[in-house]
């Protein structure tokens, strides 16, 4: 999908929600509406015209990504610059994102303009870009298709690098530079190595504790390619394992296929939460569930649809989704598998094919 599109898709849902302007400060809908990738950058889009406000830093390389805006090299807060901008424009109407917008920024942005036009220029609506950028095109399906391999291939490895005595940050710092060395521009988030007890804790991120001569290792990673994160986990069993953690191990993985089984379009956020959910369920363990199933991927790690109970958002072809459900025992251990899966037009695909059977290093 070409930025013109997207633009005039953003635009219409804009006018649609009763309002003649956009205002754009969430730099992941910046990028994604006109390929800016700098750090500091409002977007405005008022009907044919879309006017990108930046500062001097950026000033090549917004003419060089941002081909289709209007480029304004601001000389003073590039929000401030875009709020006077609009007024002698003569808009009557702004949106704002009320997700992303602070009640500081709200108040600075009604400052920036005379006090004549402050009262109704600034008019809250939903996360109108976000919604857009759920459903990927055919490009950027093919971009985060390259991350999730990567990140298979970079799980591959790791099997082979673990071993008794290495510490979670050798671990983590192993798959990091393996992930720069193959390509990737960064991580999408702070990789998490759990090991022995620390496993039980669904965001344990890696420390100086060893891995055990026993026990279950999650890694949970994700690469940035083009700019689009991709997200897995996979847990692992040093040395032999006890039947419960067996047990424990077979009914998440039960349950994370279950998931993935259930996704297709049409289908609501909470059928699929309620898939995975229920075979643990099933096996005594849901109490040890302690987070949703679920969640979109994107320009960002975590975006929308969230899947989780009485969530009646519908999935759609184009969207990628996580499927990780998770037993979290304290004190003992813990286990979490994970996959993106493309809504398809028949079901679902899996993006991270990587090895989810039993694993024993």
């Amino acid at each position: 999908m070409s930025l013109s599109l997207r633009k005039k898709r953003a635009v219409a849902r804009a006018k649609a929600a009763g309002v003649d302007c956009l205002l754009v400060t969430h730099l992941p809908d910046v990028r994604y509406l006109c390929g800016f990738t700098g750090s500091n950058a409002a977007l405005v889009l008022a009907g044919g015209r879309a006017v990108l406000f930046t500062d001097g830093r950026y000033t090549a390389q917004a003419k060089a990504e941002a081909a289709g805006s209007r480029v304004v090299i601001a000389k003073k807060p590039v929000v401030t610059a875009a709020c006077e901008w609009m007024e002698a424009a003569g808009i009557q109407r702004c949106g704002f994102d009320a997700a992303q917008t602070t009640v500081a920024a709200l108040e600075g942005m009604r400052k920036s303009v005379s006090t004549k036009v402050r009262r109704g220029l600034f008019q809250a609506v939903e996360p109108l870009v976000a919604g857009l950028r759920e459903v990927k095109d055919a490009e950027e399906v093919a971009t985060m298709r390259k991350a999730a391999l990567l990140g298979c291939q970079l799980f591959d490895g790791m099997l082979s690098f673990m071993q008794l005595g290495l510490t979670e940050v050798a671990v983590a710092a192993e798959l990091e530079h393996a992930a720069r060395l193959a390509g990737a521009e960064a991580m999408s988030f702070e990789t998490i190595v759990a090991s022995g007890e620390r496993s039980a804790l669904p965001h344990g991120r890696a420390t100086q504790a060893k891995l055990p001569k026993r026990g279950f290792v999650t890694l949970d990673f994700g690469v940035v390619v083009d700019g689009y994160c991709s997200d897995m986990t996979r847990t692992v069993h040093m040395g032999k394992a006890q039947p419960d953690e067996r047990e424990v191990y077979d009914a998440v993985l039960e349950a994370q296929e279950a998931g993935v089984a259930k996704v297709a379009p049409g289908v609501t956020c909470a059928e699929v939460d309620e898939a995975a959910r229920s075979v643990l369920r099933t096996a005594g363990m849901d109490k040890y569930f302690s987070h949703s199933t679920g969640h979109g991927v994107g320009l960002e790690i975590h975006e929308g649809p969230r899947l989780a109970a009485k969530q009646t958002q519908v999935l759609a072809p184009g969207m990628i989704v996580t499927i990780e459900p998770g037993v979290y025992m304290p004190g003992r251990f813990g286990v979490r598998i994970e996959d993106m899966v493309l809504v398809t037009a028949t079901g679902g695909e899996v993006l991270t094919p990587s090895v989810k059977a039993w694993i024993e290093l």
